[in-house]
């Protein structure tokens, strides 16, 4: 089964109290590559995440966003009074100095955040760890389906071009019989005419066609391509991530055709091979976006 390397998710999960919000977008990387972000105060969840998103999937770039918000618990400030009326003090001075008409106003003294202290809440891992993981595990079941949905697409546009491959392989190989005997014929013609009137080596001549038949013989070639395509309608199916496998397959479906094409002398038979090597190309660039 294919999967796609991108995906996004955003998921609100709200239970006793406390909301988690996860935002999860994954792109194409070659290895598993993970990226979170989660507030000051939980960076201890950070394994835990990383965990969890290493057990579902393999490779590409993943880039998680949490937020978690204990809404019960009013989060109480305390101002440092001194400092406050010292900062108040000095703006008043500026502003008589500068003759400014406006009063100083709360805010432009409260914008110092200095003298707020926070008093963050006391985190309960164990609470908190719970939480996070029925909501990681929402999130990351969403970007998973999304990833299989665009895998299937990838899947059945691969198929049909790998089935469009077998066809163009089936139709070089019956052309390339056909070649074999009428190449040989021209071979003979042609030494016969060059060796006209002389006395000729009809074993050497015929040594030289067997030779030369070996070389145009394009069925070893066809047979490998069978081979190969075969398994890659396996591999497609494969639960286990099939990207780097049908890359390699494809490289070897390259040699067998590039080879083929090495051996044709025929405009027909290039034209088909120019076809599959385009397919090939076409399949190399949509496996780029498979796991």
């Amino acid at each position: 089964m294919l999967k796609s390397m991108t995906g996004f998710a955003r998921v609100d999960y709200q239970k006793d109290g406390v909301k988690v919000t996860i935002e999860a977008k994954c792109l194409n990387g070659k290895q598993l590559d993970i990226n979170t972000r989660l507030p000051r105060n939980m960076q201890n969840l950070d394994i835990l995440v990383r965990d969890m998103i290493k057990a579902k999937f393999s490779r590409g770039t993943m880039s998680i966003n949490i937020n978690i918000e204990n809404q019960q618990i009013d989060r109480l400030l305390s101002f440092n009074l001194e400092k406050v009326k010292a900062v108040y003090d000095s703006l008043n001075k500026v502003r008589t100095e500068l003759k400014i008409k406006e009063p100083i106003k709360l805010e432009q003294v409260l914008h110092y955040q200095e003298l707020i202290t926070n008093q963050e809440e006391e985190i309960d891992e164990r609470f908190y760890s719970n939480i996070l993981k029925q909501a990681m595990s929402k999130a990351l079941q969403t970007i998973d389906q999304m990833r299989i949905n665009e895998g299937k697409n990838i899947e059945k546009d691969i198929t049909n071009r790998i089935k469009k491959i077998q066809q163009l392989v089936d139709k070089i190989r019956a052309k390339g019989l056909e070649r074999i005997p009428i190449e040989r014929e021209k071979y003979r013609q042609k030494i016969a005419q060059m060796f006209e009137g002389d006395e000729i080596d009809e074993q050497r001549i015929y040594l030289e066609m067997v030779i030369l038949a070996d070389k145009l013989d394009i069925s070893e070639e066809c047979v490998r391509l069978d081979s190969h395509i075969k398994y890659f309608f396996k591999t497609l199916k494969d639960n286990e991530s099939p990207g780097r496998k049908i890359n390699f397959l494809l490289q070897e479906m390259n040699r067998e055709i590039n080879t083929i094409g090495s051996k044709v002398n025929d405009a027909e038979l290039s034209q088909m091979v120019v076809l599959v090597k385009e397919e090939i190309e076409r399949i190399r660039e949509q496996i780029q976006n498979i796991e």
